[in-house]
């Protein structure tokens, strides 16, 4: 079951065991795993990924450890794709709010599961989307 919807930086950060990912979004990751549960990581955090990997701001390893972290069913990352259902509750978040697009299909992929966000982001934790940081 997927409890939580992972922006870009939260799953980046969980790859590399970066120490800007705050405890309690490592706990609730600990806590998944613990429970066999799954973290959504959306379709557009992985194109955003490979496009700051191709600016050289993140390792160029990162796509290949997130398919790894992706590809077996037990894992906690879970891709989740970008469809036609994530992106019309994209209309419940005013742009004002979250105007980036990365952020607004986390927010909205969050929205459609019916789980919170793991972002550090401020726009979006200040937002009515529930969040985990």
């Amino acid at each position: 079951m997927i409890v939580a919807i992972a922006d870009t930086h939260t799953t980046i950060w969980y790859l590399f065991s970066d120490s800007r990912l705050r405890k309690a979004a490592s706990d609730f990751i600990d806590s998944a795993i613990a429970k066999g549960d799954h973290i959504g990581v959306s379709a557009i955090s992985i194109a955003e990924i490979i496009y700051l990997v191709e600016k050289g701001r993140i390792p160029a390893n990162a796509v290949g450890d997130l398919h790894d972290a992706t590809a077996n069913p037990k894992a906690v990352l879970h891709y989740v794709p970008l469809d036609e259902h994530i992106a019309m509750k994209m209309a419940e978040i005013p742009r004002q709010d979250l105007p980036d697009l990365p952020d607004r299909v986390a927010a909205a992929t969050a929205l459609f599961y019916k789980v919170p966000v793991m972002s550090r982001d401020g726009r979006i934790r200040s937002s009515e989307i529930e969040t985990i940081w």
